[in-house]
């Protein structure tokens, strides 16, 4: 892995114990609140690997929690923040899981509440940085660290053209940018990580587009 600059290698200013399983849980857990736009009402987390093992002593439970709560990982709340939780009338429930994974400090985010419902799958890198691997059963690679846009859409020509001219249109420049799908033809999901925070205006226009079925940003 290439690192951008010493504080890459130091990694962020934190809560600790570890940068993998404290503020890489934090980091996964507040993208998924970003993802769901609000607070959720209750929230199943899977830990896997290393997660699994020794997410208690490391605060990762803490820590995912709280970034579900929308703190950041140098917050003191995250101290707290299962109590803060459970007083705000948020149902957490940790599971153990045993499955091998590709990656050791993995964790399954599942959140919702009346109003909707949303899973991912995170993993910590190391150094406080993370990779978001699974949205809702597409697989796609968003790192967290950047802006980004999620376009869910239907698998029709012209559709990425469409996202990829109104983006072009702002001048917005896409750092990264991959499309999955399940199935040909049927609905897909566009990862697009830029290098400036997107303004509603854009994220409007987009939500206009032709085969478009939601549009979702993450702020930096």
């Amino acid at each position: 892995m290439k690192y951008r600059s010493v504080f890459d290698i130091i990694g962020p200013v934190m809560i600790g114990p570890s940068s993998s399983h404290t503020a890489g849980a934090a980091r996964i857990g507040r993208v998924a609140r970003s993802l769901f736009n609000r607070e959720p009402k209750w929230a199943k987390i899977s830990f896997y690997g290393s997660f699994a093992e020794t997410y208690k002593g490391h605060g990762t439970d803490v820590a995912i929690v709280g970034g579900l709560l929308d703190y950041d990982t140098f917050d003191e709340r995250i101290k707290t923040s299962l109590d803060i939780a459970e007083k705000a009338g948020m149902e957490i429930t940790f599971v153990e899981e045993t499955a091998v994974t590709e990656h050791p400090n993995t964790a399954r985010v599942h959140i919702g509440d009346d109003n909707g419902e949303l899973e991912l799958v995170g993993i910590s890198i190391g150094g406080g940085k993370i990779e978001i691997t699974e949205l809702n059963g597409f697989e796609l690679k968003l790192s967290g660290n950047h802006p980004a846009i999620l376009v869910v859409h239907n698998d029709r020509y012209g559709a990425i053209a469409g996202v990829a001219n109104i983006l072009a249109k702002y001048a917005i420049n896409i750092g990264h940018m991959e499309v999955a799908r399940k199935e040909k033809g049927m609905q897909a999901l566009m990862t697009i990580e830029v290098d400036q925070n997107i303004d509603q205006d854009v994220i409007d226009e987009l939500s206009t587009l032709p085969n478009i079925i939601k549009v979702t940003k993450i702020v930096d």
